[in-house]
């Protein structure tokens, strides 16, 4: 199962597979003189390090800029098992600061990674994860990871599907979480797995200048302040992809149930349940065609806070929880219950040895579609908001995609970056 990710982590890892590429191609040319002074700072067979530029202009989080010097080791199979990538950052609403990452690929079975980061002002964060047994050739499959983050550019924009852009108000998001999952493996394809997660969620008012707080607009809503959940859920997965990561064909489906209670020490009770399903197809060794829908309903959720019901918006697919809609920024709609799809076009056009591993430049044109809603007697396939899009992929294999998508709603342009496919 997928958790939320601070912003920051995805942007340092898009930037470095897609600079990796580049690298990549420069790396192929004829065989030179080593460079000198500051040229091999800037050369892959000689630098010290990667210097990579990092820009980070996704929707409602102003703009980041940075740089991030990055450090690769490789295995005997020239696959990336390790990623160091601190950085030094300005943003645009909270100052100076800087992060670290470290980034674990021992093997296809296991990863881990562990970010953490702070900026002059407002901004804190902490990501700590553990993976194990996600080939699913052992009986048993579990992870563990512990998030703390605050956010000072959190938008609501209301409830609804037709919620407007007039109604935009801004939240600080101070949020701490642990999530264990355990999964009983009976075939390498098919997986139960139970998901517990306590999270403590504090909404405080904003500190973006020129944007009124959520609690002036929407005071009656559930979840301003602070609440505590515990949740559980349950999971049924049946996988038949060639890869986990960069999948080019076979299938993902998953079914889901889950629910937060006050009789088990919550703040808060409501239930949801959903589904799930991913398909590839390979036309030729580079092109890929890659389809995804999901769906996720509310039945019980008259006390739910406005951060646990279905959300739609952002450029990530989070199982039971988000899909992505990337014409717009994350959770820009928020309902109950939720419909989404989307298709994209994932075509390999360059190709080269960089750094001691094989990477590669990909282009992906997409579409992605979706709504939120009230009533579960809704039909979810009408009044769907559509973003067409274009992305540009680094794929170094078998562990590490880094994406920039660009989608576009009532044309306006959004712009993302993040590690890993969108879907």
């Amino acid at each position: 199962m997928q958790w939320r990710q601070a912003p920051s982590r995805c942007a340092a890892a898009c930037a470095l597979a897609l600079l990796v590429a580049g690298y990549g191609a420069r790396a192929a040319a004829p065989v030179a003189p080593p460079p000198s002074r500051l040229e091999r700072w800037f050369d892959p067979a000689n630098a010290p390090f990667i210097p990579i530029p990092e820009i980070d202009t996704a929707p409602h989080s102003g703009l980041t800029l940075g740089v991030i010097p990055t450090w690769l080791r490789t295995n005997t199979r020239d696959e990336i098992e390790r990623i160091i990538a601190p950085d030094i950052i300005h943003s645009q609403y909270f100052g100076w600061g800087s992060r670290m990452r470290i980034l674990g690929y021992p093997s296809a079975d296991t990863q881990w990674s562990v970010v953490g980061g702070l900026k002059q002002r407002v901004e804190r964060e902490f990501d700590g994860r553990y993976l194990t047994g996600q080939t699913r050739s052992g009986e048993f499959s579990w992870s563990v990871e512990a998030i703390y983050d605050r956010s000072g550019t959190r938008r609501f924009f209301g409830l609804g599907n037709q919620s407007v852009r007039a109604n935009e108000t801004s939240y600080v998001d101070n949020q701490a979480l642990v999530a264990a999952s355990i999964g009983r493996n009976f075939t390498p394809w098919l997986q139960l797995a139970y998901v517990v997660r306590p999270r403590y969620v504090e909404v405080l008012p904003a500190v973006l200048r020129g944007l009124p707080s959520i609690a002036t607009l929407f005071p009656a809503l559930e979840g301003i302040g602070s609440e505590h959940e515990l949740q559980h859920s349950a999971m049924l997965t049946y996988d038949t992809r060639d890869s986990l990561v960069i999948p080019h064909s076979g299938a993902r489906y998953i079914i889901y149930d889950g629910f937060v209670s006050r009789a088990l020490g919550s703040s808060v009770s409501y239930r949801f349940f959903g589904a799930e399903a991913r398909h590839y197809w390979a036309f030729g060794p580079d092109v890929t065609l890659a389809w995804h829908a999901a769906a996720r309903y509310m039945p019980a959720a008259g006390n739910a806070p406005f951060w646990a019901l279905s959300s739609l918006g952002g450029d990530r697919s989070v199982t039971a929880e988000r899909e992505p809609l990337r014409g717009y920024g994350a959770d820009r709609f928020i309902d109950r219950n939720m419909f989404a799809t989307g298709i994209e076009l994932r075509t390999r056009v360059a190709s080269s040895n960089a750094f001691g591993t094989q990477v590669s430049l990909e282009v992906a044109p997409f579409v992605d579609a979706g709504k939120v809603f009230a009533e579960p007697g809704a039909s979810p396939f009408s009044k769907l908001h559509a973003t067409p899009g274009f992305g540009v992929r680094g794929v170094a294999s078998p562990f590490v995609v880094g994406y920039v998508d660009i989608g576009f709603a009532h044309g306006k342009a959004a712009v993302f970056s993040g590690i890993d496919y969108p879907f």
